[in-house]
């Protein structure tokens, strides 16, 4: 970032509109967030981007497009990502650039996941919940992650509205993708991420802390008691309860 405030080229800053993302809208409750740099590089995944892209030195984007049809899996345009995303064009091609440097053939696996979670938390266990994150992004369910379906969930995950963000983690708790979220589903989730990064925060988190967010939060959202919470009662529930809300603070801190 220069010191005008300007994105320089490759920065993962502005929106898909060109305005920086600490930038207010107006200021109604559900509004799509404005991500200022401290939130976005929070994000794992973009962090290994970068380092990767940083590796490469300079870029050349007049070859971005080049670039693009010369791995094995090769994305989308430009263009067409950047209509299915909130990423700008040259966002792209800073994310196709360390994604193609870190995965050659244009598929990233489940073992990178689990690499990449692990350099970012390593006084935990991230391999859980890199497995579980992994199943979430993988659309296919083909064991491999193509650069299309990468950046279309970063983009929900960092610019996405409340209910597409929402959508998104409910998919992540459905593990069995048979569109309920139960009790078990819910708890294994919780409990990876305490697995990964909850030993060590301040205030350290007790042994039964995922169990007990667990019981307390699906007993809010199974609101017809019929042991499962349906997509719309997940959303619903989330939305107007601000304790739920914020504890969805814990997830977004684990991407």
């Amino acid at each position: 970032m220069q010191a005008d405030g300007k994105a320089v080229d490759g920065d993962l800053l502005p929106d898909a509109n060109g305005k920086d993302l600490s930038e207010q809208t107006d200021g109604s409750k559900w509004q799509r967030p404005r991500l200022s740099r401290k939130s976005l590089m929070k994000c794992c995944l973009v962090k290994w981007i970068i380092a990767s892209t940083a590796q490469q030195g300079p870029d050349d984007t007049s070859d971005s497009d080049l670039e693009l049809s010369m791995v094995r899996h090769q994305p989308e345009g430009l263009e067409q990502l950047q209509a299915q995303t909130q990423f700008t064009k040259k966002e792209l091609q800073s994310l196709y650039r360390g994604f193609k440097n870190e995965c050659p053939s244009g598929l990233v696996d489940e073992e990178t996941f689990k690499s990449i979670y692990s350099q970012f938390f390593p006084q935990g266990d991230a391999t859980t919940y890199a497995h579980f994150l992994f199943n979430a992004f993988d659309i296919d369910r083909n064991g491999s992650i193509r650069f299309e379906d990468f950046v279309i969930g970063l983009s929900v995950l960092l610019r996405g509205s409340v209910t597409e963000k929402l959508r998104w983690a409910f998919n992540l708790y459905d593990i069995n993708k048979d569109g309920l979220v139960t009790k078990e589903e819910m708890l294994a989730i919780m409990t990876s991420i305490y697995d990964m990064m909850g030993r060590y925060t301040l205030p350290s988190v007790k042994e039964d802390s995922p169990f007990e967010h667990v019981e307390k939060f699906f007993q809010k959202m199974d609101r017809n008691r019929d042991g499962v919470v349906t997509i719309d009662e997940f959303i619903e529930t989330c939305q107007k309860d601000e304790d739920i809300m914020a504890s969805m603070q814990l997830f977004e801190n684990a991407i």
